[in-house]
């Protein structure tokens, strides 16, 4: 990244400035010395005499005042300074995989499970300017809604439009994780981790989440789970209607807390229950402080001179108000 800024090599040189309205109030007082006064009966004689002439003369020496002052700005040595930033980033492949089966609408949350994941999964992305991330999302199958990017706004915007019922209803665990290992077996960067969450048991799918814990192990990638949902009995989906809306009761809620666990601690990642949102965002607060990315800032100074231009400016400004007083608007004393 380059960033211009404006900068003085030798600023003490401006503090002539300071000097400017003395020598302008002295000028102004010694004037009347410099001029012939003609004395006339009426002032009434004089009426129509003042010309465009007598108009300049009044501001003619400004352009003296304005040539001193670039004068000196040029003594401070103006220069250009071009500050430009080399980052080098150890990035993180990150796959985040997301449970959008009918149970993460439960309302024990709100204004429910996934909506709240959704929040903390895009501050999430946000606050990860250097590393690859990417989307999965699981129920009775998996799809893989974003493969790794630099993207940010990207990302985020499929995050947003998850929703519930695009896939088979069910809460496969195993095929979620599994598709994401699978775009992680792919990556040449150093650290991957897969960030999974979920409410539920796994109930189907061909294979199991134990298996492909096994897998994402033999590969070097850390799964973090993420069990969002309280305990007890919560208003969540019991049947889906004609129009793609669900109907909700009272419901008991069952939890496999033992299977995530043995997933994280195969992966020698770390398992999170999220009972609440504040859980839920001091969850992944953790996880970012647990998986920093290095990054090496270099910064590079580079300057250019520009006290000529202050001083062609200043030249200019002399010689036409030496034209200007020598010339049209010169004064003839008798």
């Amino acid at each position: 990244m380059l960033i211009a800024s404006f900068t003085f090599a030798q600023p003490l040189w401006l503090l002539l400035l300071l000097l400017l309205p003395v020598l302008m109030y002295r000028y102004r007082q010694e004037a009347h010395k410099r001029h012939v006064a003609l004395q006339v009966s009426r002032l009434q004689a004089m009426k129509g005499v003042k010309t465009w002439v007598v108009y300049a003369r009044n501001w003619i020496q400004g352009l003296r005042w304005i040539a001193i002052v670039l004068i000196i700005i040029a003594l401070a040595r103006p220069q250009q300074l071009w500050h430009e930033d080399k980052i080098e980033a150890d990035a993180i492949d990150i796959m985040m995989v997301m449970d959008v089966s009918a149970s993460m609408l439960s309302k024990d949350f709100l204004p429910d499970r996934l909506s709240v994941a959704k929040e903390m999964a895009t501050g999430f992305v946000g606050r990860r300017p250097y590393d690859r991330l990417g989307l999965v999302i699981f129920s009775g199958g998996a799809f893989t809604q974003c493969p790794l990017t630099n993207d940010r706004r990207v990302l985020q915007a499929f995050i947003n439009n998850i929703q519930v019922g695009r896939l088979p209803d069910g809460t496969a665990i195993g095929i979620g994780l599994a598709t994401a290992v699978e775009h992680l077996n792919n990556s040449q960067s150093k650290s991957r981790i897969v960030l999974l969450v979920t409410d539920g048991e796994n109930n189907t799918g061909d294979l199991g989440p134990l298996t492909a814990a096994a897998i994402a192990k033999a590969l070097g990638i850390r799964v973090y789970t993420i069990g969002i949902g309280s305990d007890g009995i919560v208003q969540s989906p019991v049947r889906q209607n004609r129009d793609g809306s669900y109907q909700f009761a009272p419901r008991q809620m069952t939890f496999d807390t033992q299977l995530l666990e043995n997933m994280a601690t195969m992966t020698q990642g770390k398992f999170y229950r999220a009972k609440t949102s504040q859980d839920l965002q001091g969850i992944y607060s953790e996880i970012e402080s647990l998986e920093k990315t290095k990054v090496v800032n270099t910064t590079f100074r580079r300057t250019a001179d520009m006290f000529f231009w202050f001083l062609n400016a200043a030249f200019c400004l002399l010689v036409l108000e030496m034209l200007l007083r020598w010339g049209p608007l010169r004064v003839i004393t008798v």
